[in-house]
This record gives structure tokens, C-alpha cells and sequence, in this order.
């Protein structure tokens, strides 16, 4: 007979949850008997809305991560910052170390282990240990130094002299190579004293820092009382090599000399224009928030990173009065961000994106023309944890966009399916990833030529020749480059190109300035920056108008000719010969060769996983026999012992 007991049944009710193996049945009441049902759906996590809000970022699990909440008002100077002018007196310092200097910045090694392996809101979830040394007897503060938040990179400061430091930049994540991006805090400042900083482990030979770069300063005093954001800082500033090394490959120093504006100012150093994840999540809960805008910008979700991170995409056209309307109109696809510290490119994605969900006259046309599918930041682990190239493989994403491993490169395999989708339904007039460039100066791209068809010639070279007329003080066309180089087959604009794109590119910005018309010799800002997304789309509309292209078509022939006849010293008279002529010299584009290959991760797998395969079958039995052997007996007892206890429990 069955007997109810209350007190039991509550206990054997609240442990429901554990005992039961959903979590989509909730429970009602009725008195007191529980009448089950299913749990109401959430918002589905493709479709980000302020009912449901954006994740926290995720870190991993080794990453330790302050709790300050780090924010940048957006400012640009009322004039252009002009670049810095070398006199030749430049000191060149060369490392000294710990060990005869104060180390008074040091963060552990963010990889505890050589590879990725999990993730979670907020990294590590031990206290956070000082990163301050406290080894410090001198009657003259130091500064104190931070970097271990978002898009941050300094792993160590060392003092070696009274206001001198002598920094330590981390590679990428499960790396041992580039340094390039840097992005700290530093407070504890006096003002009106001359400080002098030296990156010591810079791995490029060449840098834009010789050719009058300057870094870039952020007072939060200057914000606070001033309304000013990030400014160009830095005197006696030099680029050279210094006398260590790292794998058998020489290092290079960038140092220079600055003065900070207030007494015991929080201050931040950056390489770049910092653009964190958080930025690009706080831009899209405006436009989400935004019904004029919600109404033809539809945001979702296209995949998950490695580290568990939203990876975003855009759908922005004008909402079309029939289906076959829809079916006619042409794609456009943009991304952004795949190398982390090329914050540039997301400036230049911020301003296309602003004119593009505009209410412009030219922004509605776009809209009403085309289709455009959108990703504004394909590498958000890196943008997170501060890597300045890969992702948290340890791999250049941007050389992996014929991978199968849908798991390791979740981010630009769906970008690639994404499409090869939009192929099989539309024309896609217009591919253009949107990167930063560390060594030549202006804005330029890089598109894909085909010599086979000669009916084509030319034609990649029409969009890039009118981006450089819309806007003549920042767009050099003679730093395009059209060749396909071997060692670039992985990227996204050749495997777009080859997926059957004709127009496919990337737009590579600058980390410096002009040296174009008006703007020469001095940087952009981020108003310049966002200025070439808004030229973008003009030079979208100016690309369907067919009589400039076919006007293009004739100048760029012209140049050509001129080109060749200025390099080779010779006359060609048609555009089929000049198909078949190379003039290019290389892109100079960075090399990602140490980054190809199999994800870390899996490297390490397959180095661990491997096991010894016996010889042969005599053996292998041999092997069985002796194990038999050797635990028989004692399974043997081990069930003699449980059918005894058996016995004495059958007659109690």
C-alpha cells in the first residue's frame, strides 16, 4: 500500500532538479500538489534584442582580468596631428633587464598550458594576484602599471633609471610571436617630468614609427575637464634594432619620450585607437534599440568562437513589396576585424556602418539596391584577450579560409558558408574585408586579377581608382596591388575571388597618416578613419553607374600604359597585352607563414594521442595472457568475498 508523506515528498520535489535530466520543466501549483509544464522558450541566442541581452565577453579560464570598467570617450583634435620629425639625436637604449633594473610590472603567463581549453565570463576565477612589485625602496614613486583588460597587451615593465622603463609586450595567446599592438594603463605620474618608455621585444624589421608615427595618450583628466580623448604623444621617438634575440631572429626596440599633462593622472598608452568587443556590443544595442534603424538592419548571431564569444552579422536592406523584388536585388558583403589588433578597420567599419543606417538620401538608394550582409569583428577572441594577429588557435584566421576544421575556425568557416549561400541565391557585386596596415602609409587594397580572361582585364581595378577620386588626401591607387601570391591563397579575398566574386578585396588602412594632398604628414583620427567608410559607399553607388566605370575602364589604360613605360621602357598598344604584363612588386604584406598549420590544440592532441602499435598478432596475445594471468586470481577472490556478504544479508 502507498502511503503519502508530505514532509517527504517536499524533499523528494525539490530535488526534482537534480534527479531529473531537463531543464525544460517547470512546475505550477495547485494547493499544494505541483502540476508540471514546459519552461517558456528564451530569446533565441541568434537573435541579440533588449529583452535579452548581449553575453558577458569570455576569457580563457587562465586569463586574469580586473574588475575596472575601462571606458574611452570618442574625440578628434579641430586640426590634423602632424607626424613626428626625426633630428637625428635620438638615443637608441639597449635592454638592460631585471636584473639590474626594478621590475615593477609583471604578469604571469597567461598560458598556463600551451594550447586553449575552455572559457568563462570574466577569466580566471582565483583572486586577482598584484601585478605591482612591492620590491621598491626608492624615495620617487613609481608608476603602476596595468593591462590585464580588455584588448590590453604589457607583460612587464621594468624601471631602469629613475623615469625610465623598459617595457616586455605578450605574443599572441599559445604563441611565441607577434608583438606588435600594445595598450596599457599607467598611473602614479608627475607632471612636467620627462618619462621615457622602450619596447624592447618588437619583431617587424621595418615600422611606421620611422616614418614619423607617433603613439597615442589618453588622459582621463584631459576627458574630464577638457572633453579630449586620444592624442598623438611622443618626442625623440626611434625604430631599431637592438642587440637580443628570440628563436635565433633579431628583436627590435620603439622607444620614446613624453610628459604627462596632470599629477597622478590615470593615463593609457596604445599602439592604435583601441576597439574592444564591448565597444562593438554597446554600438549594436543602439542600433537594435533603434526602431527606425531595427527596421531594415536585422542582427544575429553566426556563429560562436572558440571561447564561446558572439560572432555578429548584419542584414541591412530596404524591406522590399514582393518577393521577386527581393530575389532581384544584388549582395554586398563587408567584414572586419579577422587580425585583432587592426583596430583601424573597425573604425572604418563604425563609419560605414553610420552612413550606411543613416537616413541620407544615398544611404536609403543603397539600401533600396542591395543586400548587405555584414560582420563587423570576425576575430572577437583576439580582440578580447589583445592578440595582435591570430585567433586562440595560436593560427592566422586570415590564412585558413579553405579549412574543413569547422570547429577550430568556427569564425570564417561560417563566414565562408554564409557566402556560399548568398552565391547560390544572388550576384554579390562587392567583397571587401576592411584590415590595417603596419608599414605603408594612406589607405589602399588589394584586390585579384585574372590574365586567363582577358575580357576582365582591368575590371578589378575600377573600384579601387574611384575610391582614390572620392577621396584624393587619403586613398592612394598607386599603393594598390593586384596580384595573387601563393603563400595569400587562404585568405579571404583570394578564396572569395575563386568562390566567384570578381570584385573582391580588402581595404587596408594605415596605422599612421596621409602623405597625400592637404593631409600630408600628418595622422588620422578616428573621424578619418570612419570618413573611409562613408567613401565606401559613395563608391558603391559611383560602381553601378555605368558610364563612370566605362570612363574608369579608359583611364585606367592610360595609367597602365604609363606605368609600364616608365618600368619596362616599352609602348603596348592594347588592353589584352597589358593583361599579360606583371609591373607589381610585392604587397608587402605581413607574413603569416610561422602561423599556418593545424590549431595548437590540435597539435598537441595529435602529438599526445599517438600510441605504440604492436607488431604482431603473436604478440599482442602473448600480452593478453599475461594480463589474464595476472588479474584472475584476484578477481577470483573479489567475487568469493561479494557472494558471501550476499549470504549473510539473504538471512538476516
Amino acid at each position: 500500500m502507498y502511503f503519502y508523506n508530505k514532509a517527504c515528498y517536499d524533499v523528494n520535489f525539490f530535488s526534482l532538479d537534480k534527479v531529473l535530466r531537463t531543464r525544460q520543466l517547470v512546475f505550477d501549483f495547485d494547493g499544494e500538489r505541483p502540476i508540471p509544464r514546459l519552461r517558456e522558450p528564451l530569446d533565441l541566442f541568434t537573435i541579440p534584442s533588449t529583452s535579452c541581452p548581449f553575453q558577458g565577453v569570455r576569457w580563457p579560464i587562465e586569463c586574469e582580468v580586473i574588475r575596472d570598467k575601462i571606458q574611452h570617450i570618442e574625440w578628434d583634435p579641430s586640426e590634423p596631428e602632424p607626424f613626428y620629425q626625426p633630428t637625428g639625436d635620438e638615443q637608441a637604449p639597449m635592454p638592460v633587464g631585471g636584473v639590474r633594473g626594478n621590475t615593477v610590472y609583471r604578469i604571469d603567463p597567461a598560458t598556463k598550458s600551451s594550447y586553449f581549453t575552455y572559457s568563462r565570463v570574466g577569466g580566471s576565477r582565483g583572486p586577482i594576484k598584484s601585478a605591482t612589485s612591492c620590491a621598491n625602496h626608492q624615495e620617487e614613486p613609481t608608476l603602476a602599471f596595468e593591462s590585464r583588460f580588455e584588448s590590453g597587451n604589457l607583460r612587464k615593465a621594468v624601471q631602469v633609471g629613475q623615469y625610465d622603463y623598459e617595457l616586455t609586450l605578450r605574443t599572441d595567446l599559445y604563441t611565441t610571436k607577434h608583438t606588435q599592438w600594445f595598450y596599457f594603463r599607467v598611473r602614479n605620474m608627475r607632471a612636467g617630468v620627462t618619462y621615457r618608455f622602450t619596447i624592447i621585444n618588437l619583431m617587424k624589421a621595418s615600422s611606421l614609427y620611422s616614418a614619423g608615427m607617433r603613439p597615442l595618450l589618453y588622459s582621463e583628466h584631459a576627458a574630464w575637464l577638457k572633453g579630449e580623448g586620444w592624442q598623438r604623444t611622443g618626442a625623440n621617438i626611434r625604430y631599431y634594432r637592438n642587440n637580443t634575440e628570440q628563436d635565433g631572429k633579431a628583436l627590435y626596440s620603439l622607444t620614446w619620450t613624453l610628459e604627462f599633462p596632470f599629477d597622478g593622472d590615470t593615463c593609457y598608452l596604445a599602439h592604435c585607437y583601441p576597439y574592444t568587443y564591448s565597444n562593438l556590443q554597446h554600438y549594436l544595442r543602439e542600433i537594435i534599440s533603434d526602431p527606425v534603424r531595427a527596421a531594415y538592419c536585422k542582427l544575429r548571431v553566426l556563429c560562436r568562437s572558440l571561447a564561446g564569444n558572439a560572432v555578429y552579422v548584419l542584414t541591412v536592406t530596404a524591406p522590399s513589396s514582393s518577393l521577386a523584388e527581393r530575389k532581384a536585388k544584388r549582395a554586398v558583403v563587408v567584414t572586419a576585424r579577422v587580425h585583432p589588433g587592426e583596430t583601424n578597420s573597425s573604425w572604418m567599419m563604425q563609419g560605414f556602418l553610420e552612413f550606411l543606417l543613416s537616413d541620407l538620401p544615398d544611404a536609403r538608394l543603397l539600401r533600396e539596391i542591395f543586400i548587405f550582409k555584414i560582420i563587423p569583428m570576425l576575430n572577437p577572441d583576439g580582440v578580447v584577450v589583445g592578440n595582435y594577429r591570430c585567433s586562440l588557435t595560436g593560427r592566422d584566421l586570415n590564412r585558413n579560409y579553405r579549412s574543413l576544421l569547422h570547429d577550430s575556425f568556427p569564425c570564417i568557416w561560417y563566414t565562408r558558408n554564409m557566402v556560399k549561400r548568398l552565391l547560390a541565391e544572388r550576384e554579390v557585386v562587392v567583397y571587401c574585408d576592411f584590415h590595417g596596415h603596419s608599414r605603408k602609409n594612406n589607405v589602399f587594397m588589394y584586390g585579384c586579377s585574372d590574365r586567363k580572361d582577358a575580357s576582365q582585364c582591368l575590371q578589378e581595378r575600377v573600384f579601387p581608382l574611384m575610391m582614390s577620386k572620392n577621396s584624393t588626401a587619403k586613398f592612394s591607387f598607386r599603393s594598390c596591388k593586384f596580384k595573387m601570391h601563393k603563400s595569400k591563397e587562404g585568405t579571404g579575398r583570394i578564396v572569395m575571388w575563386r568562390l566567384g566574386i570578381r570584385n573582391s578585396y580588402t581595404m587596408e588602412s594605415t596605422f599612421g597618416g596621409s602623405t597625400l594632398g592637404d593631409r600630408k604628414g600628418t595622422h588620422f583620427s578616428t573621424r578619418d578613419l570612419k570618413s573611409m567608410g562613408y567613401c565606401f559607399c559613395d563608391t558603391l553607388l559611383d560602381f553601378c553607374d555605368p558610364d563612370p566605370t566605362k570612363h574608369c575602364l579608359e583611364e585606367l589604360g592610360l595609367l597602365l600604359r604609363q606605368e609600364v613605360r616608365r618600368k619596362l621602357g616599352r609602348e603596348v598598344d592594347s588592353l589584352e597585352d597589358l593583361c599579360h604584363i606583371d609591373i607589381e612588386s610585392s604587397t608587402s604584406g605581413s607574413n603569416s607563414t610561422e602561423s599556418d598549420g593545424l590549431p595548437v590544440h590540435l597539435l598537441n592532441a595529435t602529438n599526445q594521442g599517438k600510441k605504440k602499435h604492436l607488431r604482431s598478432r603473436k604478440e599482442r596475445n602473448r600480452l593478453r595472457q599475461e594480463r589474464v594471468q595476472s588479474t584472475g586470481p584476484k578477481i577470483i577472490q573479489r567475487n568469493i568475498k561479494h557472494l558471501v556478504d550476499l549470504t549473510k544479508y539473504a538471512f538476516l
